[in-house]
C-alpha cells in the first residue's frame, strides 16, 4: 500500500476523502507531499472526483492551514466582474462604488486562493490573472497604488489544458504559472473497490444529517451500484445514495428504493457484457479476498495458503483492491 506519512486512511475519511485503492492512495500521497511545499498546484480529473476536497486538504495540511481558504468559482464570474471580484475596488472607482471593497485576493491574505474550473476563464480574465501571478502584485480598481499579496495558488480543471493551449482557448504562459506541480484525482471507474466504502460513508453522513436511524444497502443493491458507470463520479454516487436513503422507510435500502428502480429496470441500465464481466470479476476478487482474510483473522500467509496463491501474489491482489489486512486482526 502507498505510504502516506502525514495521514492515515481514517484521517483522509474525516476530510471527506474516502478510499483505500491504489489510484486513490497515490493521489493522497501526492497531496501529502505537496501540502508541505508552498508551490502552485493544478488539480485535474473528471467532474465529481473531489478536486475541491483535494484543494482543501492541500491547504489545511500545509503551513497556511490556520489562514483563510478562499474558493473562486470561475464558472460563476462573468468577464466584466472578474477583476473587481479578484482585486476589489476603492470608493468612487465606478458609479455604484460607494465604499471600499476587498477583493478575493485580499480576503485570502496569508492563506490559499483556489480557482475552480480555471479552464472557463475568458482570454481577458486569463490575462488579468497572469499579470497578478507574475509578481503577486495587484491594484484594486480605482486605486493609485499597487499592493503585494501573500497567497498560495491552487487551481482545478476537468479539461486538458495542454489541449487548450494547442487549440488556442488557454494561455500557454498561464498554464506554466499554474501547473508547477499537479495532483490527478482518479475516476470511480479506476477504483471500483472503493465504492462500498464510499456508499457506507455517504449513508452514515446522510443518516446523521436527516436524523434517521442507521441503515444500509442490501447486497443486491450494492452489487448493482458497483456495476454502474457513475460518469458523474463521487458526486453522482452521493446524490444517488441520498435519494435512495430518503425514499427508504426502514433500515435496509433495497433496489426498489433506489430512485424508483426495480431489479428489472435496473437490469436495463447494465453496462456492456465485457464491462459487466470485468466489474463482476473485480467484485468477486474483492469479496473473496475479504472473506479469506476474515477467516484467517488478518494472517496474510494463512489466507494465501487457503486461496492457493503465493504470498507475494496474494499481497499484490490486496494492494490492487485497496484492502488493509489490519481491518481483520
Amino acid at each position: 500500500m502507498t505510504n502516506i506519512r502525514t495521514k492515515s486512511p481514517e484521517d483522509w475519511t474525516r476530510m471527506g476523502l474516502v478510499g483505500r485503492s491504489e489510484p486513490f492512495l497515490q493521489a493522497m500521497a501526492a497531496i501529502s507531499r505537496l501540502a508541505r511545499v508552498d508551490v502552485p498546484v493544478l488539480i485535474y480529473g473528471e467532474t465529481g472526483t473531489g478536486k475541491e476536497l483535494a484543494a482543501r486538504a492541500l491547504h489545511y495540511l500545509g503551513k497556511r492551514g490556520d489562514r483563510p481558504f478562499v474558493p473562486v468559482d470561475c464558472g460563476a464570474l462573468p468577464e466584466t466582474l472578474f477583476e473587481d471580484e479578484l482585486f476589489g475596488h476603492v470608493r468612487g472607482a465606478f458609479t455604484d462604488a460607494r465604499s471600499n471593497a476587498a477583493g478575493l485576493i485580499a480576503q485570502a491574505e496569508g492563506g490559499t486562493l483556489f480557482f475552480d474550473e480555471i479552464h472557463v476563464l475568458s482570454a481577458r480574465s486569463q490575462a488579468a490573472l497572469l499579470r497578478f501571478l507574475q509578481d503577486f502584485t495587484y491594484r484594486p480598481l480605482g486605486a493609485t497604488q499597487s499592493r503585494h499579496a501573500d497567497v498560495r495558488i491552487l487551481a482545478a480543471t476537468n479539461r486538458d489544458l495542454c489541449q487548450g493551449v494547442e487549440q488556442g482557448w488557454f494561455r500557454e504562459d498561464l498554464s506554466y504559472r499554474l501547473n508547477v506541480a499537479n495532483v490527478r484525482m482518479p475516476s470511480l471507474r479506476e477504483r471500483p473497490g472503493d465504492i462500498p466504502q464510499l456508499v457506507a460513508a455517504c449513508v452514515s453522513r446522510f443518516c446523521a444529517r436527516y436524523g434517521k436511524s442507521a441503515c444500509r444497502f442490501d447486497e443486491a443493491s450494492l452489487a448493482w451500484i458497483a456495476s454502474q458507470p457513475w460518469r458523474g463520479n463521487v458526486r453522482e454516487l452521493e446524490n444517488f445514495v441520498q435519494r435512495a436513503l430518503l425514499a427508504c422507510e426502514g433500515e435496509l435500502i433495497q433496489l426498489e428504493d433506489c430512485a424508483g428502480k426495480t431489479v428489472e429496470t435496473a437490469a436495463l441500465a447494465m453496462p456492456s457484457f465485457n464491462q459487466a464481466r470485468a466489474q463482476a470479476i473485480v467484485a468477486f476478487e474483492s469479496a473473496y479476498l475479504r472473506a479469506v482474510l476474515a477467516q484467517s483473522q488478518g494472517n496474510v500467509s494463512a489466507a494465501a495458503r487457503q486461496a492457493g496463491k503465493e504470498r507475494r501474489v496474494f499481497g499484490r491482489l490486496l494492494k490492487k483492491h485497496g484492502i488493509d489486512r489490519s481491518e481483520y486482526l
